[in-house]
């Protein structure tokens, strides 16, 4: 109710709103069905639909600003929830004025850098289908223009500072001076102008320091991140003198990738399964399976957080979606104790993103340049090691517990089979359709979202059609949330590459760590505090490609590496202070911060093994991605 009455506040024009909700659905509908005709087209009359790609990944625009719109209305961006702790209300008011109008001035640059790229940078003669693209690329300005103004809006300003947010805005407009003379001047700039855009630039320059930390500390705080990266992005490109419309150069370019059209479509496939009753199904069947075993349930538990996960990309929905039924069965109807429970839910948030069709994974394949046909097989035996772990400490603990078993019972475990054949068949007809060649991965995704429709709305009935719009508007937010931040960590990625930074990197790690195993031994811990800082979607896309020419330079194979990324990652969501499922499970579960820590430990002792046999078994990532491809 709290966030329905903050979309409220946040756009009081109805009808807007509703354009706007349109205009995202359908979008985001058209990047499911086009895959699918496109497909069907090439199988049946052995061609695509003309400019169907084109018209795809600039649907994938649209998506990326719209739901980055929606999700600033309902202020669901990721952020890093520091400021949770503080249960002080005039603090956390305090923080969210200061991110909120740190957030609308970083947003306003951004937004005139669109202003200033479709202007100078799109054709207004290429057309994509019948529409110009400069009209697809007018989102970009509207898109941050509008972020910004709900950032603005939604600012806690006290009685007497009812001119925080204009002043905020015009901040942004002011300092966008270079942007604003490409698009009234373009690159005829009057010679009186440039003594004052110098001035910025320099000005720019001794700011890039003091910038920095004030950024990494509104991080912290609480700013949301795809905030952070773009104001990074800004101010550090402009502070080397550098052209910073590229900004938004690279969000077009990265949100027009059609390798990342995926993304938005699985995380819809996990809210139609998180939405719908499946869960229930998948719990009564995995049950009726394995309670007649020792610790039956956790292998129930780990193989549908698992599943859910591999689909959904993101821990959060896993626990959220999940959490309740299995802590209820769990703690109430198996008897486990209160901390083992949580522990376990907390941990297995995240242990799919190892499996087909992870969007981690299509990430790395991506940032690495790597096919991702060769990562997923690479993530198989690693995913399997981590579910092994985690369900071998899970029967042991069953047994020492004395947890009662249940007698197999054939009728019953055949009815469940039944009851959830159809999301049991859902990975193996996506896994089997792609690594057969028959299908792409965008053609997969688009597959995915049209079975689980009809799966859930027509065959089991429990999405009504009057209700299809709960399930956008959930997917929405964190569809926007991870296209937010991949488009601007693209930005600040850019800027990384384009400082030779890596380069750099190499040389020193190279004097530093003579050994390829001190080097590895660095990375694991380098990147478990990376996965308690940062997301995992703008860590593969800043801090992957800072660590792949490391890797080269050091003889580790490219889908190893990736493996090595996503695993220690996934421990860093449970590694205090800031582990992001920590966080998420003391929401969940309403328990203190300090509780789920302690309930986790022997679970993230386990993760931390897996991570270790991961990183100096290479075989274990290799040997499928080798075997798979010899001729």
């Amino acid at each position: 109710m709290d966030r329905e009455l903050r979309a409220e506040k946040a756009l009081p024009w109805g009808a807007l709103h509703r354009l706007e909700q349109g205009l995202g659905y359908g979008a985001l509908i058209l990047l499911a069905l086009l895959p699918v005709a496109d497909a069907a087209a090439r199988i049946i009359f052995k061609t695509g639909i003309p400019a169907s790609n084109d018209f795809m990944v600039h649907c994938l625009l649209v998506v990326g600003l719209v739901s980055g719109m929606l999700a600033t209305k309902t202020e669901e961006h990721l952020s890093i929830a520091l400021i949770d702790n503080f249960g002080n209300p005039k603090i956390k008011q305090g923080f969210a004025l200061a991110h909120k109008l740190l957030s609308a001035c970083i947003l306003t640059q951004v937004a005139w850098c669109g202003g200033s790229f479709v202007l100078i940078g799109l054709s207004p003669w290429r057309m994509i289908g019948f529409i110009p693209n400069q009209i697809f690329g007018l989102i970009i300005p509207i898109g941050y223009g509008v972020m910004a103004f709900r950032f603005a809006w939604n600012a806690p300003v006290p009685g007497k500072g009812k001119l925080l947010p204009v002043l905020a805005l015009l901040l942004g407009t002011l300092w966008s001076a270079p942007m604003l003379a490409k698009i009234f001047w373009g690159f005829d700039v009057p010679d009186t102008l440039y003594t004052f855009l110098d001035f910025w630039y320099t000005l720019a320059f001794y700011l890039r320091i003091p910038g920095v930390v004030l950024l990494v500390a509104a991080a912290l705080a609480g700013t949301p991140l795809f905030v952070i990266m773009g104001g990074l992005a800004l101010l550090l490109i402009q502070g080397t003198g550098g052209e910073v419309d590229v900004v938004a150069n690279q969000v077009y370019t990265t949100l027009t990738k059609d390798s990342f059209i995926a993304i938005p479509l699985f995380t819809l496939v996990g809210f139609f399964l998180s939405e719908s009753k499946a869960g229930e199904r998948l719990v009564r069947t995995f049950r009726s399976l394995f309670s007649w075993l020792p610790g039956g349930m956790i292998v129930a538990t780990v193989l549908i957080c698992a599943f859910f996960a591999s689909f959904t990309g993101a821990s959060g929905v896993t626990i959220l979606a999940l959490g309740g039924i299995l802590y209820t069965i769990l703690t109430g109807h198996v008897r486990y104790p209160e901390g083992f429970s949580i522990g376990l839910l907390t941990s297995v948030g995240s242990i799919g993103l190892l499996f087909p069709p992870s969007i981690p994974i299509i990430l790395v394949g991506t940032a690495t340049m790597t096919n991702v046909f060769h990562v997923f097989l690479g993530g198989i035996i690693p995913g399997l090691i981590l579910v092994t772990g985690i369900i071998i400490f899970g029967i042991i603990a069953s047994i020492k517990i004395k947890i009662p078993i249940e007698p197999f019972n054939p009728a019953r475990a055949f009815s469940a089979v039944q009851e959830s054949v159809f999301e049991i068949l859902l990975p193996v007809l996506l896994i089997g359709g792609y690594f057969s060649g028959l299908l792409s991965l965008i053609e997969i995704g688009g597959v995915a979202v049209l079975y689980i429709f009809i799966v859930e709305v027509f065959i089991h009935r429990d999405i009504p059609l009057r209700d299809l719009g709960r399930v956008f508007s959930k997917a929405i937010p964190i569809i926007g949330g991870v296209l937010s931040i991949l488009a601007l960590a693209q930005a600040l990625s850019y800027y990384i590459v384009d400082t030779q930074a890596p380069e750099a990197l190499v040389r020193w790690m190279q004097g530093a760590f003579k050994s390829k195993y001190l080097f590895l031994l660095f990375l694991n811990l380098s990147l478990l505090v990376v996965g308690c800082l940062m997301d995992i979607f703008s860590a593969i896309l800043i801090v992957l490609p800072l660590i792949v020419p490391l890797g080269a330079a050091y003889g580790i194979d490219p889908v190893h590496l990736g493996i090595i990324f996503i695993t220690n990652l996934e421990v860093g969501f449970l590694t205090p202070p800031v582990g992001m499922n920590l966080f998420l499970a003391a929401y969940r579960f309403n328990k203190p911060f300090a509780a789920i820590c302690r309930y986790v430990f022997p679970f993230l002792l386990i993760q931390f093994v897996v991570v270790l046999l991961v990183t100096y078994i290479p075989w274990f990532s290799t040997f499928l991605p080798g075997f798979l491809s010899m001729p």
